[in-house]
């Protein structure tokens, strides 16, 4: 079951079986049903999580109660609410999933513990922080200089075995269009 976490970590660095065994006790197997929340807005639970199954999407309750989608995630990405976790702050996004899901976490508190028992995850953990922020810097350049449908072509390029499990109003979010739109994008694809 976590065959695709340990992958994940050794295309970048080489684990002992120890080495492996320490991450494994740190960490919590979630399972998660279509619309359950892994992280709520504004609370105190903040986890790091490697998807093994399934499909999130982050995004917050915005000034006139509607959602607006920064991100989704799938197999074999990570996601984290970044300066919940590192800071211990109430979180600042809403995590849910929108399929059946599972995914490994490990809380902060366990994080650290890891960097001392497997001092090279330092290294992993710094790669992986780098591609967080190339891909949030990279998501504001495109919101910035690209049209919706632009954004949306690059989307569904990236993610086309995905994209079935997005409904239009969640690709409409992410996208900032309204609904309408996003069907006139699709009809002229």
């Amino acid at each position: 079951m976590y065959k695709a976490l340990r992958l994940n970590i050794e295309r970048k660095i080489n684990l002992t079986e120890e080495e492996w065994k320490c991450i494994i006790e740190k960490t919590e197997f979630i399972k998660l049903k279509k619309n359950e929340f892994l992280q709520i807005q504004d609370s105190n639970s903040s986890y790091e999580g490697f998807i093994l199954k399934g499909a999130f999407k982050t995004y917050i309750i915005n000034d006139s109660g509607g959602e607006s989608v920064i991100f989704f995630s799938f197999e074999n990405e990570w996601m984290c609410d970044l300066e919940s976790f590192y800071h211990q702050k109430p979180t600042t996004y809403n995590i849910k999933a929108i399929e059946d899901s599972e995914i490994l976490v490990i809380s902060k508190a366990n994080k650290a513990l890891l960097f001392e028992q497997v001092p090279k995850l330092v290294q992993f953990h710094i790669i992986m922080v780098e591609k967080a922020n190339i891909n949030i810097q990279q998501r504001l350049l495109d919101v910035l200089n690209k049209t919706s449908k632009q954004r949306y072509l690059e989307f569904v390029e990236r993610y086309s075995h995905k994209i079935d499990k997005i409904n239009n109003k969640n690709l409409s979010s992410y996208l900032g269009v309204s609904h309408e739109f996003l069907s006139k994008i699709k009809k002229s694809c």
